[in-house]
């Protein structure tokens, strides 16, 4: 990191939110898989629609993480996909 007194820039590191969401259907069905929320009403025990492949299934949230660096999760930002809806029920 360079230091902005210097004229560099500062490392910007941005913050998301992660959802572990357990597939209900599919092939998928019964794995566990993280992916990106952008919903800040998400909580634990939601049902949401998450994309799979090049199809969209049903998966309940199981845990949520918060205002995540991205540089700290152990999963890189660019190979997670976005929670689709959250589905009412």
């Amino acid at each position: 990191m360079i230091h902005s007194m210097a004229g560099g820039e500062l490392n910007i590191h941005n913050k998301f939110d992660y959802a572990k969401a357990k597939i209900l259907e599919g092939d998928n069905a019964d794995s566990v898989m993280w992916f990106i929320s952008t919903f800040s009403a998400l909580k634990v025990g939601d049902k949401v629609l998450v994309p799979i492949g090049y199809t969209q299934v049903k998966g309940e949230v199981v845990r949520i993480d918060k205002a995540v660096d991205e540089y700290s999760f152990p999963i890189p930002r660019k190979r997670l996909k976005e929670i689709i809806k959250i589905l009412q029920e």
